[in-house]
C-alpha cells in the first residue's frame, strides 16, 4: 500500500494566526500531559486550574481537596513561590528549584499575555518533583558551587571585619582570597582565570610584575583555592633577609650549629611549610651561592638544616615572585638558567594598574574603607573630579601608589569630601606632575586611550578573531559596568542568553 505526499486531511493551516493558536494549544497539552503538575494564575495572583499532575502534591501544602486550593493566592498556598514577582515583571523563569513542605522541586515559571501584550496571568510547571535522585549531578554542582560562594562571603566579612589590633594571630595561614584581588576589568578578570587554574595544579608558579601590582595577594589567594589550603602557607622576602642568614632561614639550624647558636633546633621554611606552600617573595634578589642549594632541594625534595648532615624531606608547592627581569638576569649570568626553568612552569604576568584603570574606582572605594577601619572614620567621598584625576595617573608604583596617594589625601583633608585640587597637591609634593583626565580616555575592559594611540593603525593588523573577541570583552565589560553586574540585564541588552554570557565570562578568550 503506498502513501500520498498530498494528503490534505492533516495539513497545517495557511494563516499564520491560526498556525500560532494551532501551537500554542498543542504546547498547553503537551506540557500538561509531560510534566509533572501545572496551575495557572490570574493577573491577581489567584488559582484558577489546576491540572490533574498537580493535584498529588496538595496533601503536602496542607489540602485535603482541589476547593481549597482554588481560589486562593498563590503566596498563601506555595511557600517560596517566586511567581508574584513573574506576574509584576513579565519576565519568565524557565528553570529554577523550590523548596517548600511539600518537597524539591525544579520549576518554570511562564507570563501569560493578551494581543496588547499585558500580562494576564502566569503558567506554573513543576518539571521534576525529585531533583536530587533525577538530577543529582545538577544539584551536586549547585551546592558545590553555592558553598564555594558562602566560604567566599565568610572569608570577605572576616578580611574586612578584623581591626588592625587583632590582625596577627601568629598562624601561618592564608589572609587573602581571590575575592581581595579587587577588579573586573579584562586583565584583572584573566589574570584571576589564570591563577585559578594555577591553583588546581601542584607545579610551581612564578608571579611576574611590577612592585605594588597584588603579586602577595594573589599567592595568598591561589594557595586558599589549593588542595593545600588547610596547611600552612609560608612567606619569605628574599631581598628583606642578610645574604648571610638565607640559608638558615630557608633550610633551617641544627642545636649548637655555629658558636652562638641556640642549643635547640630551629626550624626552616621549608620545614615550617610542610604539607603547605611556601611563597618566596622577591626570588630575583636570591644570591648565585644560595640558588644552587635551592635548586637540589626542589629536585629532590629534601633539606639539609645548617650544622647538620641529615637530609630531611619536605612537601611543599612553591609560589614565587619577583618584579625583577629574569629572563635578562639569566642572560646576563646573575640568576642560574636551571633554576629559572624550574620556577618558569606556570607564569603569570599580573598586569600594571594603568593596564586597568577600570578598576581604580573599585579599589578606592575598599582602600577608603580599609582606611577607615584602620583610623576608626568614616570613609572617604571622592568628589567625580578628584577619580577622574586619579584614574589619569601612570601609577608607577601601582596600586601601593595609589594608596598612599589617597592616605595622604584622608589624613590631610578636613572633611570627608576630597576634590582633585587636594590630590594634585599630594602628587606634586611626592615629586610628580599630575596628568590631566582629559590625556587618559578610558575603554571599558580598564585600557587607557590616548591622542597617541588613536593615529596608530596597527592594532588593525591583527587577526579579525582576536579583534572581534576584543570588542565583544569590552561590550561585556561595558554593559556589566552600566547594569550594576546585573547578567540578566546585560544578556538582554547584548541580545545574548545568559548561558552564552556565563561562558564568556568564564572563558573571555572564546
Amino acid at each position: 500500500m503506498s502513501t500520498t505526499l498530498h494528503d490534505n486531511s492533516s495539513a497545517l493551516p495557511l494563516d499564520a494566526q491560526d498556525i500560532l493558536e494551532l501551537a500554542a494549544h498543542s504546547m498547553f497539552h503537551l506540557f500538561s500531559s509531560v510534566s509533572q503538575g501545572m496551575f495557572l494564575v490570574n493577573r491577581k495572583g489567584r488559582i484558577v486550574w489546576v491540572n490533574e499532575g498537580y493535584q498529588r502534591f496538595l496533601p503536602g501544602l496542607g489540602f485535603s481537596s482541589l476547593s481549597q486550593f482554588l481560589g486562593r493566592m498563590v503566596e498563601e498556598v506555595i511557600p517560596n513561590t517566586q511567581m508574584r514577582r513573574v506576574l509584576e515583571t513579565g519576565e519568565p523563569v524557565l528553570l529554577d528549584l523550590l523548596d517548600n513542605r511539600a518537597g524539591t522541586f525544579v520549576v518554570s515559571r511562564i507570563p501569560l499575555r493578551d494581543e496588547a501584550q499585558r500580562v494576564i496571568g502566569a503558567i506554573g510547571i513543576v518539571l521534576f518533583d525529585q531533583p536530587k535522585t533525577t538530577l543529582q549531578p545538577l544539584i551536586s554542582k549547585f551546592a558545590l558551587l553555592q558553598r564555594d560562594l558562602d566560604e567566599a562571603r565568610r572569608e570577605l566579612v572576616l578580611q574586612r571585619g578584623h581591626s588592625l589590633a587583632g590582625a596577627g594571630t601568629g598562624e601561618r595561614r592564608a589572609k587573602y582570597t581571590f575575592a581581595s584581588f579587587v577588579g573586573s576589568s579584562a586583565a584583572a578578570t584573566e589574570v584571576k582565570r589564570q591563577a585559578r587554574r594555577a591553583a588546581q595544579s601542584a607545579s610551581p608558579v612564578l608571579l611576574l610584575g611590577e612592585t605594588g601590582t597584588g603579586k602577595e595577594l594573589l599567592a595568598h589567594a591561589i594557595h586558599a583555592a589549593s588542595a593545600r589550603a588547610s596547611g600552612p602557607f609560608v612567606s619569605v622576602n628574599i631581598a628583606a633577609v642578610p645574604d648571610t642568614l638565607l640559608e638558615a632561614e630557608f633550610f633551617g639550624v641544627a642545636p649548637g650549629a655555629y658558636t652562638g647558636a641556640d642549643r635547640k633546633r630551629r626550624d626552616g621554611k621549608f620545614k615550617l611549610a610542610d604539607g603547605g606552600t611556601l611563597f618566596l617573595d622577591e626570588i630575583g634578589d636570591m644570591p648565585l651561592s644560595l640558588q644552587a642549594k635551592l635548586l637540589r632541594a626542589l629536585q629532590e625534595g629534601e633539606i639539609e638544616p645548617l650544622g647538620s648532615n641529615q637530609l630531611v624531606p619536605f612537601n611543599v608547592r612553591l609560589v614565587a615572585a619577583t618584579s625583577r627581569d629574569l629572563v635578562a638576569m639569566v642572560q646576563g649570568g646573575q640568576f642560574r638558567e636551571d633554576l629559572f626553568y624550574r620556577l618558569h612552569v606556570l607564569p603569570l604576568r599580573v598586569p600594571p594598574l594603568r593596564a586597568r584603570r577600570s578598576d581604580i574606582p573599585a579599589l578606592v572605594e575598599v582602600l577608603g574603607e580599609d582606611l577607615a577601619l584602620r583610623n576608626g572614620t568614616a570613609p572617604p567621598e571622592l568628589l567625580p573630579d578628584a577619580l577622574a584625576l586619579l584614574v589619569a595617573q601612570p601609577w608607577r608604583g601601582n596600586i601601593r601608589e595609589l594608596r598612599n596617594v589617597l592616605e595622604q589625601a584622608v589624613l590631610g583633608s578636613e572633611s570627608r569630601a576630597i576634590d582633585a585640587a587636594q590630590l594634585e597637591q599630594v602628587l606634586r609634593e611626592a615629586g610628580l606632575e599630575p596628568a590631566a583626565p582629559a590625556a587618559c580616555g578610558l575603554l571599558p575592559d580598564g585600557t587607557a586611550t590616548r591622542p597617541e594611540d588613536a593615529a596608530d593603525e596597527t592594532a588593525l593588523l591583527r587577526p579579525l578573531a582576536e579583534q572581534v573577541a576584543s570588542l565583544e570583552r569590552r561590550a561585556i565589560a561595558a554593559a556589566l559596568k552600566a547594569h550594576g553586574g546585573n547578567k540578566q540585564a546585560v544578556a538582554r541588552q547584548l541580545g545574548i542568553s545568559r548561558a552564552t554570557l556565563y561562558a564568556r565570562l568564564e572563558n573571555p578568550d572564546k
